[in-house]
């Protein structure tokens, strides 16, 4: 398998790792002989089907042609050494022509304006932002032994193209070892003559893996928006809010933990580097936080703690408790060598009092708070300066703060219907003089907000541009 994750890693970044044309040719070539060509081909549909998350199973198949057909004409016996080169620029060449086969991306047009291996390291650099929410709905066991007997190699293509660009985040080796042993248990239990008793176990060795790919794939879609800096604050507000008793310096190493995590591990070909990781971090959380809040406590009770850290991720925000009101930090330390500390301690003070506040508002404030500083601790009057901007937020701010609270508050307490009742009922009373479509599409819109943004998971840029 490590073999298997180098060629992966290869895959993604062909040029961009190597540039001497020969050793490119010799890594792909070492690569290709020792895995066979079917398992080549395997990983091309995973890496590039996760790349090109937006592409279309047609074009990642016209891609994997290419790439197959390339390695294996310029890795056979006595081929040219030129071949390889050759044929990786004519690939590049079809990828900028108008009628390309290839999937689309917003970024070929500035690659093609370069020549040679300029063209070719821009091009593979490329890569789709994260999906909002996986879209890989896994079909019933009747379905996938139908699918699978009709036409097998067919089945596994579209499986490995549909599972990995619905979770194109996830590191490269978990998607390897879930589409792995996915596949693995359908051919098992397609042919087995208990399939119902053969699901059920294969499912049940599946389950660590299954959450691993689903939370791995959330937490790299959050790192790759956000960046490591963003993705500690984002951490620190969530823990805040489930337990707004801990202090901000018993949370905020936990939430550096997880960035390191993040920063380690989404990128990495190590094979378990994400899984080890993962649980290593979930015990330091479970060691700190159980004691002081019962959920916590209860979450960690389990054996398996892939599944603890599952647990702790869905805990939805704990009421406010009474606090007492926050000091601001003052210019000088804003402004100071530790002025970013200063800020994001002020975000955990208001995250902790405004538990229902959304991520995505959190990560504006965040954003803003940054800018705020850059434009200010510039200027020769800096404490004239954030006063000033300060009068401004005060002013605007609560409001926003107040409306996004209220409504992630009652959609995390209430029933659905319940919940979308009660918001007709108050934007009827809010706004008296909107007619019923305009009424509607307002309810539309803020129904769509909370059922997306509400949630521990939210997919953070679909949310920033619903904010």
């Amino acid at each position: 398998m490590r073999t298997a994750l180098a060629l992966l890693l290869l895959l993604a970044t062909v040029h961009a790792a190597h540039r001497g044309k020969a050793y490119v040719r010799e890594k792909v070539c070492q690569e290709y002989r020792m895995l066979g060509k079917e398992n080549f081909r395997t990983l091309t549909i995973i890496a590039n089907s996760r790349k090109y998350s937006n592409g279309t199973f047609e074009e990642i198949g016209h891609l994997v042609r290419e790439i197959v057909s390339l390695a294996e004409t310029c890795c056979a016996d006595g081929a040219d050494p030129s071949c390889y080169d050759a044929g990786s620029t004519a690939l590049s060449v079809k990828s900028c022509s108008a009628d390309s086969p290839f999937p689309a991306h917003p970024g070929t047009a500035e690659c093609c304006a370069h020549e040679g291996l300029e063209r070719k390291l821009c091009l593979a650099a490329l890569r789709h932002p994260p999906q909002p929410l996986p879209q890989y709905l896994q079909p019933s066991d009747k379905e996938l032994c139908q699918a699978f007997q009709q036409d097998p190699r067919e089945f596994a293509d579209r499986f490995l193209y549909e599972y990995s660009s619905s979770y194109s985040q996830a590191p490269l080796p978990v998607l390897l070892g879930s589409t792995r042993t996915f596949l693995s248990m359908v051919s098992t239990c397609c042919i087995s003559p208990a399939p119902i008793a053969c699901f059920l176990k294969e499912k049940l060795e599946r389950k660590t893996l299954s959450l691993l790919t689903l939370t791995s794939n959330q937490i790299c879609s959050r790192f790759s928006v956000y960046g490591k800096d963003k993705v500690s604050f984002s951490y620190l507000a969530s823990l805040a809010q489930k337990v707004p008793t801990a202090s901000f310096e018993d949370l905020l190493p936990l939430a550096e933990d997880a960035a390191e995590v993040s920063s380690q591990c989404c990128d990495s070909v190590a094979e378990d580097c994400m899984q080890k990781k993962l649980l290593e971090h979930t015990a330091k959380v479970c060691t700190a936080l159980s004691a002081q809040d019962g959920r916590f406590a209860d979450c960690c009770k389990g054996k398996n703690l892939m599944e603890n850290h599952f647990c702790i991720l869905a805990l939805p925000p704990a009421p406010a408790p009474k606090l007492p009101e926050a000091s601001e930090p003052t210019s000088k330390e804003l402004c100071g060598k530790e002025g970013a500390l200063h800020a994001t301690r002020s975000l955990f003070e208001l995250a902790r009092r405004h538990p229902n506040l959304p991520d995505a508002v959190l990560a504006k404030l965040y954003d803003s708070s940054g800018k705020l500083r850059g434009e200010c601790c510039s200027t020769k009057d800096p404490s004239a300066c954030l006063d000033s901007k300060r009068k401004r937020m005060e002013a605007e701010l609560p409001p926003l703060l107040e409306k996004a609270s209220q409504l992630c508050g009652q959609y995390n307490k209430l029933p659905f219907l319940e919940f979308k009742k009660r918001l007709r009922e108050s934007l009827t009373q809010t706004e008296p003089e909107a007619r019923p479509a305009q009424l509607e599409r307002l309810l539309e819109q803020r129904v769509s907000f909370a059922s997306t943004c509400c949630l521990p998971s939210a997919p953070p840029l679909l949310c920033a541009s619903k904010v």
